[in-house]
């Protein structure tokens, strides 16, 4: 019998990269709440990568604990530049400040995923990702925020390198995939080993 496999994320990227691999799968989003979960993480000195890891854990778990015949996937990415976290911008300002404090420099994005079954972890990846800012003038990264507000908040940093925000970038050093916010190679290996897709 084939296993349910679950999107515990309403990223419609995630679900459109999973889409395009034919695989088959729902989606039930969880609630968690994610400024707690990072807040007490970050008081206790966690690495960026530990709070990725967590909050994609949070989200697999909540929906394995109610659906724990299928295979859930959890996933979160966050932003690290120079020992900050950086996360989803809240208004078109603070994205233009991001924006700002990330120009003509490096930063990390690490993308978590973490399967569970039976309401237990059986899986989990980080991939991270280097990427380089070229120096941008300040009027095109105002004129760059008020054009793609709608699309940009919903993700860290405050850009989109699948649409105009791959304008911003002189490199970028690692798997394009988790630049979306999913391991996908890692994630279709492991369901491909588990039997959960055909390989």
């Amino acid at each position: 019998m084939t296993k349910t496999l679950i999107l515990a994320s309403g990223s419609s990227i995630r679900q459109t990269l999973l889409a395009n691999a034919k695989v088959s799968f729902d989606v039930n989003v969880p609630r968690i709440d994610e400024e707690s979960i990072k807040d007490a993480l970050l008081a206790e000195g966690s690495p960026p990568r530990d709070i990725a890891d967590a909050l994609a854990e949070g989200k697999a778990r909540k929906i394995s604990m109610k659906m724990p015949e299928a295979v859930v996937l959890g996933c979160d990415q966050v932003l690290s530049f120079k020992g900050r976290l950086f996360s989803k911008p809240t208004t078109p300002d603070e994205a233009r400040t991001q924006l700002r404090a990330l120009n003509d420099e490096r930063h990390n994005l690490l993308s978590a995923a973490v399967i569970y079954e039976g309401g237990e972890p059986k899986w989990r990846h980080i991939g991270e990702v280097k990427l380089t800012m070229k120096k941008n003038s300040d009027a095109y990264l105002d004129d760059y925020v008020t054009r793609n507000w709608d699309s940009i908040r919903h993700s860290v940093g405050g850009y989109k390198l699948e649409e105009e925000g791959v304008r911003l970038f002189s490199r970028i050093d690692g798997d394009h995939f988790n630049v979306l916010g999913l391991p996908l190679l890692e994630i279709l290996g492991y369901l491909g080993q588990t039997g959960v897709i055909s390989s």
